[in-house]
């Protein structure tokens, strides 16, 4: 008897570990972002967040991803630090707006120059209505998200 008990338990357990990875899966109904990096949303990085100098080249939005061309000086940039921060502020105009800024740590301490192209996903950026203007700041430039 004590051993039908625990090969029932064991079934049970199985069986219910097995609807709940399945129901895991189910939840998850996002796909995943194709893009190659996250935009934080933080006005305190906004300010602080690393400022080494570099050159952003043109913007372009793909589906949910902004891709940014720059370039700076270093040795190859693989050790480059790089994040698109949103400064948690919305500007209201129409269309609304949203400043954001390119930061750059470099410690490459080489004098070549490197062209680079990075795609950021803005899904999380976007606000009431279909569109909203992204300024990067640090650039000058500005670019319509339409969602």
């Amino acid at each position: 008897m004590k051993r039908n008990f625990s090969i029932i338990l064991f079934s049970l357990v199985f069986v219910f570990g097995m609807i709940s990875s399945c129901n895991d899966d189910d939840d998850n109904s996002e796909t995943p972002s194709n893009c190659d990096q996250e935009t934080i949303l933080s006005s305190d990085e906004f300010v602080s967040a690393a400022a080494d100098p570099l050159i952003i080249e043109s913007l372009e939005i793909d589906d949910d991803c902004l891709q940014i061309s720059f370039y700076a000086s270093g040795c190859d940039g693989s050790t480059w630090d790089l994040k698109l921060i949103d400064s948690g502020a919305i500007l209201e105009s129409d269309p609304p707006q949203r400043n954001l800024r390119l930061s750059l740590l470099n410690l490459e301490l080489c004098d070549a120059v490197i062209s680079k192209t990075i795609s950021f996903d803005v899904s999380d950026l976007q606000v009431e209505g279909t569109q909203v203007y992204l300024n990067i700041v640090n650039s000058g430039d500005q670019i319509l998200y339409t969602y």
